[in-house]
């Protein structure tokens, strides 16, 4: 089994990303609302700020900043994907447990990354606002509804026609490793 090395930084900004079990499924998007309020019950339990988001389908990228002196990141991605999966039991969602007795809805591990700098943000912060744009979702990153792309464009940091240059997208916003 693979030996997973978690890095943490008090009071630190991550990347993340996680997936739905089933790549083919559509519940973080039909069910936001249930997503949203997991999210916000969580961030009421344990104080986090998202500094950029994407949801997308079956995964979502986000970008956290811990309050200073906290780096317990995975006990709120354990509280939100939980929330999550029992608000979906509750409208009466049929979710399948796994040989442990877990809902099989989440894949069980997440991807993680420190932010480094200004410029490691800036990055990850403009490849989750392009993301939808690159799984071929949508053809501008303005129609995504689901994406704090709209909360940039609102502050005035991003313009509302932002990626659609051939160049910026070649360039720019493709794999960041």
């Amino acid at each position: 089994m693979v030996n997973y090395r978690r890095v943490y930084i008090k009071g630190g900004t991550y990347f993340f990303t996680l997936t739905l079990k089933n790549r083919r499924s559509d519940y973080l998007v039909q069910y936001i609302n249930e997503l949203r309020e997991s999210f916000a019950y969580v961030k009421q339990q344990a104080s986090f700020d998202i500094v950029a988001i994407v949801i997308l389908p079956e995964h979502l990228h986000c970008i956290l900043t811990l309050p200073e002196g906290d780096d317990a990141y995975p006990i709120r991605w354990q509280k939100i994907k939980s929330r999550f999966t029992l608000s979906l039991k509750r409208l009466g969602v049929e979710l399948k447990k796994n040989k442990r007795g877990e809902y099989n809805l989440w894949q069980a591990r997440y991807w993680e990354h420190i932010i480094k700098d200004e410029e490691d943000l800036h990055r990850h912060i403009d490849y989750i606002h392009f993301n939808p744009v690159k799984h071929g979702l949508v053809e501008s990153v303005a129609q995504w509804p689901f994406s704090s792309f709209h909360r940039y464009v609102e502050e005035g940091s991003i313009e509302h026609n932002w990626g659609e240059s051939p160049v910026e997208t070649l360039c720019n916003y493709g794999e960041l490793y």
